[in-house]
């Protein structure tokens, strides 16, 4: 083959990639805001951020709001939000002091009693709002005020604590040492972490084999390695950090099945490309014949179990159920899907990128805490980064939607 062929087809490959990349720029971009801000506090804090025993601390402590952004990622997908959360926090909180520490009952059917509780808070919800056609902004408002009422009844304004030993474990925690305390590291976890990598290779590989088949669009090879490169090696790290440490915490795993059970529902099932559909063109999306109250209603179900699974997580790292539970946590789940890249109007988000907006979230509270700002800087600094991180959404669209013009 000649040069003057081979040129051509080398400057089609280039403009190829970089037409990809600047289609991915928002996932690109929230990666590289991520890797910027770990290193930026790695700086400013004498490298305490990438310490095992920090590391550790930021999975236990934000667990909560990622299990409660999945959720929300979900609803505002489809073109609604949830404003009560942080209210169910508390009440499924108080539900689980009243049970398992006052009355006795087992840790685990304490946990499957307040996990029903959440599914039926979902379901009041979710009736007004599918069926009923009262917004989500104002029924939710509304539960907001309910169930931080009714988790004060519940309390009488008062704390209960302590709760059974194995309760407190699916907040705070560890997998079991198979080193039994006598390597430097726990191997369980690297063990872990390796089949995580392993598996999310060949997810990956099958995934692209499948597009391939089919004749759908691929991403550019080099780009394909690189990101799945950086993937491997941010759970390696991940793993290595935390075997170092005392190992995987439990709710390590369980945030773990619920990103990959979660991603796996919203990107290959029907009621994943049901949700989207809603949130993209609700009209279209009911003369296809989705039937869009009842997507709706189970998705408001979700969010409720969530939500109550995220209190029982809250309340077992604090071993106290308080009235105050939860306070803000919408906020910051909120939070963490916009700057995940979820769009304002619907029909645009991932999982992924909601937990990504969690672990940004986690880090800038986890580092302004180290470094001493008291709250009013850090919910001001809070602010801009959200404000930017819609904004450079904004942008991005309006420039695609100039380059399609």
């Amino acid at each position: 083959m000649s040069a003057e062929t081979r040129v051509p087809t080398t400057e089609n490959a280039w403009r190829t990639g970089m037409s990809y990349l600047a289609g991915q720029l928002r996932q690109v971009g929230l990666f590289i805001a991520l890797i910027v801000i770990v290193l930026v506090f790695q700086g400013l804090t004498g490298g305490v951020t990438l310490s095992s025993r920090n590391v550790s601390n930021l999975v236990v402590q934000n667990s909560y709001i990622l299990i409660l952004a999945i959720g929300m990622v979900m609803v505002i997908i489809a073109g609604h939000i949830d404003l009560s959360v942080g209210s169910v926090v508390a009440v499924i909180g108080a539900l689980a002091g009243v049970l398992n520490s006052k009355h006795g009952v087992p840790w685990w059917a304490t946990i499957l009693l307040c996990l029903l509780a959440g599914a039926v808070i979902g379901a009041w919800q979710g009736y007004w709002v599918a069926y009923f056609k009262i917004p989500a902004f104002i029924v939710t408002l509304a539960g907001m005020l309910l169930f931080r009422g009714l988790a004060q009844i519940l309390l009488h304004n008062t704390q209960i604590s302590p709760f059974d030993d194995a309760f407190r474990k699916i907040g705070s925690g560890f997998l079991p040492d198979l080193g039994h305390g006598t390597s430097y590291f726990e191997p369980l976890t690297m063990i872990l972490a390796v089949v995580a990598v392993v598996a999310l290779v060949l997810q990956a590989v099958r995934t692209r084999r499948s597009r391939a088949v089919n004749g759908l669009s691929l991403e550019p090879l080099p780009w394909f390695v690189v990101k799945n490169a950086f993937m491997a090696v941010l759970i390696l790290g991940i793993g290595w950090l935390l075997a170092t440490y005392r190992g995987t915490p439990v709710v390590l795993v369980i945030l773990g099945v619920l990103v990959v059970a979660y991603s796996a529902v919203m990107a290959s099932s029907v009621f994943g490309r049901q949700v989207y559909a809603i949130g993209g063109n609700l009209r279209a999306a009911e003369l296809s014949g989705v039937n869009t109250r009842r997507v709706t209603f189970l998705l408001f179900v979700n969010i409720g179990v969530l939500a109550a699974l995220a209190g029982l997580v809250f309340t077992a790292q604090l071993n106290l159920a308080g009235p105050s539970a939860g306070d803000g946590f919408e906020l910051d789940a909120i939070a963490a899907v916009f700057i995940g890249g979820a769009a304002v109007t619907g029909g645009v988000g991932t999982i992924g990128g909601a937990i990504v907006g969690g672990l940004i979230i986690g880090i800038l509270n986890n580092g302004m805490t180290i470094l001493g700002l008291g709250t009013e800087w850090q919910q001001f600094i809070k602010g801009l980064v959200l404000l930017a991180a819609v904004a450079f959404d904004v942008a991005s669209k309006r420039r695609a939607g100039r380059a399609l013009s």
